[in-house]
């Protein structure tokens, strides 16, 4: 082994590089949580068209009792839910060591629910129904400003209502 890489024995010199399948990033996961079963098989099937990874969880608590949780990774939550509120996502997944960037959807759309989103942490914030290339073009800003190391986070897409379906 050199550098890594596997040294070919029979010729001396040769390097056997690793094939591109290596260093393509692995896929986007996208944890999906709402309380209504036919919300979290349209976010997947949504997910799952743009060559996404989904896993989808009933509630809050049933998300955080996951071991491990993938590194490309964000999380589509409801904020109106029963047990815990998607509101204390944000947090508890940083205290768990998972600071994952957090998208809200809501059919309860309002100044209050978008600024309590704001401060707990979202990225961003839809209002239901979700314009689906806005919500998928929002996981990936978020996943990958999330990974790209700047020192200053980006600024969430949480806006007042009346200016299209991302808030």
């Amino acid at each position: 082994m050199v550098g890594g890489y596997l040294v070919d024995q029979h010729e001396k010199g040769h390097i056997d590089w690793p094939s591109m399948s290596l260093m393509t990033p692995a896929p986007i996961t996208v944890y999906i949580v709402d309380d209504e079963s036919t919300v979290r098989r349209a976010l997947a099937r949504l997910v799952t068209s743009a060559r996404m990874r989904a896993e989808v969880f009933s509630s809050v608590p049933a998300l955080i009792e996951l071991a491990r949780l993938a590194d490309r990774a964000c999380v589509i939550s409801d904020i109106r839910m029963p047990e815990v509120s998607g509101l204390e996502l944000p947090g508890l997944l940083a205290r768990g060591g998972h600071p994952l960037p957090v998208i809200f959807v809501t059919a309860y759309d309002s100044e209050q629910n978008r600024e309590a989103a704001r401060r707990s942490g979202a990225v961003a914030f839809f209002h239901k129904p979700i314009d689906g290339q806005a919500l998928l073009d929002a996981i990936a800003w978020a996943v990958e400003g999330a990974r790209s190391g700047t020192s200053t986070e980006p600024e969430p897409l949480i806006d007042p209502p009346n200016r299209g379906n991302v808030q």
